[in-house]
């Protein structure tokens, strides 16, 4: 992938954003599309240094994929999501198939993120 080319596309990075930003509100600090191979950081809110080991949060993020299926018939239901909480903030995972969305924010109510997982996820399904 050359430096003009985008993993997700314009479309799409606009809408993940979107998706995550009426969530969230002014609390959303980055954004970060992935899949099982790649992955693009989509937003990063002004004021914040890009020093992030974002191929080391990919690595852990990408556990997602298969969490999709390791709890498939729990009888807790499907799996939707991941909160981490941080000492600065917290960040929250959606996937859905092949690719995915991780965003960090300041703060979060468990209302804003099943808002913010309901919209990520209709984006990521394409809809």
């Amino acid at each position: 992938m050359d430096e003009h080319t985008k993993l997700a596309g314009e479309t799409l990075e606009t809408q993940l954003v979107s998706a995550a930003r009426t969530a969230v509100g002014d609390s959303l600090r980055s954004a970060t599309y992935f899949t099982p191979n790649a992955y693009e950081q989509i937003y990063l809110r002004t004021g914040l240094d890009n020093d992030a080991d974002l191929a080391e949060f990919v690595e852990h993020e990408s556990i997602g994929f298969r969490a999709r299926t390791a709890y498939r018939g729990s009888e807790l239901g499907e799996y939707r999501y991941t909160i981490r909480a941080f000492r600065n903030g917290f960040l929250m995972r959606v996937t859905e198939d092949n690719h995915g969305l991780f965003f960090t924010v300041d703060d979060i109510s468990l209302r804003s993120a099943e808002e913010a997982a309901e919209a990520v996820s209709r984006v990521l399904n394409g809809g």
